[in-house]
């Protein structure tokens, strides 16, 4: 009885079940405010981070960044493929070029380097 359910619960190729679908169409919606807030578009990549799950890294049209975290990889693709998120295989130098940082991050970097304020 119990592998019929999770055959059941199967609900796409890449074998996710109904709660990380509906987590992939949460992060999805977030994914998409954050891109028109930014220009209309955004790149991103995506990040292993442990098991802590997969960090989705955005930078939007207008160099702003951002991140979110899934659970795991494959929630993390299928939220970005619903987004319209173009995906880099890493976050690289072609990618990194479009940041654009602002005074905060330049003294938060300088300050934990140079003896600024510290982060505690």
């Amino acid at each position: 009885m119990a592998e019929k359910a999770e055959t059941e619960a199967k609900v796409d190729g890449a074998g996710l079940d109904a709660r990380a679908e509906r987590a992939a169409a949460r992060l999805a919606k977030q994914i998409q405010r954050f891109a028109r807030s930014h220009g209309g578009s955004a790149d991103g990549s995506l990040e292993y981070i442990g098991q802590m799950g997969t960090r989705i890294v955005l930078v939007g049209e207008d160099g702003t960044w951002g991140d979110l975290v899934a659970g795991d990889h494959a929630t993390a693709q299928r939220a970005a493929e619903k987004a319209g998120v173009t995906l880099h295989d890493a976050f690289d130098g072609d990618l990194a070029a479009k940041v654009r940082t602002g005074p905060y991050e330049w003294s938060r970097m300088a300050g934990m380097q140079v003896g600024g304020v510290s982060n505690t």
